[in-house]
């Protein structure tokens, strides 16, 4: 498969931001208080990394195929915050806030690059990415909504 050199340097943006996306979770796994915080950003983080596999796989010349993307309303999270300290739970609240304006920026992203491709495979492919990025925004909202971070 043949990329244009747009859709090459935009796979190259949607790569490194998977990398920052890979390294923020995980350093915010190790940060969280909460036990159930550090469970959903290293699970976040195991997600981003597969999305980056993709994205490199796509820049090598495969036209890499993804199954859609599960409905955030398929998948139910629920964690209420577990007797943290007031600086904890502040500390949690910043973690979220900024994971939080990360899946946005990276949704953006992707939503851009999916006018971009000529490949209807491509543009699918990036679309169930973005969908799941979308995902992990909800699951991050509803643990700051059920705990009282987002106002």
């Amino acid at each position: 498969m043949n990329l244009t050199q747009k859709e090459t340097t935009l796979l190259k943006d949607l790569k490194s931001q998977e990398e920052v996306c890979m390294k923020k979770y995980g350093l915010y796994a190790q940060d969280a208080s909460d036990p159930c915080l550090k469970q959903l950003f290293s699970s976040i983080r195991d997600t981003e990394e597969g999305h980056m596999n993709t994205v490199s796989r796509i820049l090598s010349g495969e036209e890499v195929q993804m199954p859609p993307a599960k409905s955030a309303s398929e998948e139910v999270f629920s964690c209420p915050l577990s007797g943290c300290s007031p600086e904890d739970k502040e500390k949690d609240a910043y973690l979220c806030a900024d994971a939080l304006a990360m899946e946005k920026h990276a949704s953006a992203l992707y939503d851009t690059c999916i006018f971009e491709f000529s490949s209807p495979v491509l543009r699918d492919t990036l679309n169930a990415i973005q969908k799941t990025e979308q995902n992990h925004g909800q699951k991050i909202y509803e643990y700051m909504s059920q705990n009282g971070m987002y106002s």
